[in-house]
């Protein structure tokens, strides 16, 4: 079996479906910063997400990329681009004024190759909505702590999730690729350890309570560079 078949069959595994508080945080993100022109969304899965925005008034252009192939109720309402994400996108230099990309960061082999194509493909202030497992809540903690890797690592979770990334990581990432420094959100939603059919009370907030996080950076303008 090839690279990319194994890739393919990992993605269905997963069924190409986030979580909904990475998709609410998301989109929250995605309101605020309402950039004007096209959107792509690296790594759409099943189409769920850009559903979600369409259903909810989401008037920008939407471009889907992922592995798997177009779901047919989104052929007449998106473009899809079915290719593998750790490639570049065969798709012009600064195609895009936003690009978000719910929970997929951490199925790709290679994130600061990742964070390179993004920056070819968006324009100048245009804007990187991310999401991701949060490896650093009380949960994620304890379980590398007892069962040696990150909460979201384990068992059924691989071969789907293979990158595990902390916000030094991202920081990182972002000063070598030329993005902005990147500003970090939180679901505050999380499941208890070894209590997981419960999630911690709404009292509790922030990065040690949160199954994932957001990211937000920026692609400077040529102006900013100088």
């Amino acid at each position: 079996m090839n690279i990319t078949n194994q890739r393919r069959l990992a993605a269905e595994a997963s069924r190409g479906i986030s979580s909904g508080p990475s998709y609410h945080l998301a989109g929250l993100l995605l309101d605020k910063h309402a950039p004007a022109g096209q959107i792509l969304e690296f790594g759409a899965g099943t189409g769920n997400f850009a559903r979600k925005l369409r259903n909810e008034g989401f008037a920008r252009k939407i471009t889907c990329a992922d592995i798997l192939p177009a779901p047919q109720v989104l052929l007449s309402d998106f473009e899809w681009i079915q290719a593998d994400l750790n490639n570049p996108l065969p798709t012009g230099d600064e195609s895009f004024e936003g690009i978000v990309s719910t929970e997929v960061i951490e199925h790709l082999e290679n994130p600061r190759a990742v964070f390179r194509e993004f920056f070819r493909l968006l324009r100048p202030g245009g804007w990187l909505v991310l999401t991701t497992p949060n490896q650093e809540s009380l949960r994620s903690l304890a379980s590398l702590a007892i069962g040696h890797h990150f909460v979201a690592f384990l068992g059924a979770s691989y071969p789907a999730h293979i990158t595990a990334l902390l916000r030094l990581d991202f920081e990182r990432i972002c000063a070598e690729t030329g993005f902005d420094a990147p500003k970090f959100h939180y679901t505050n939603t999380g499941r208890i350890p070894k209590m997981t059919r419960f999630c911690w009370p709404k009292a509790f907030r922030g990065r040690l309570f949160s199954d994932n996080l957001a990211l937000e950076t920026r692609k400077p303008t040529a102006h900013e560079h100088l």
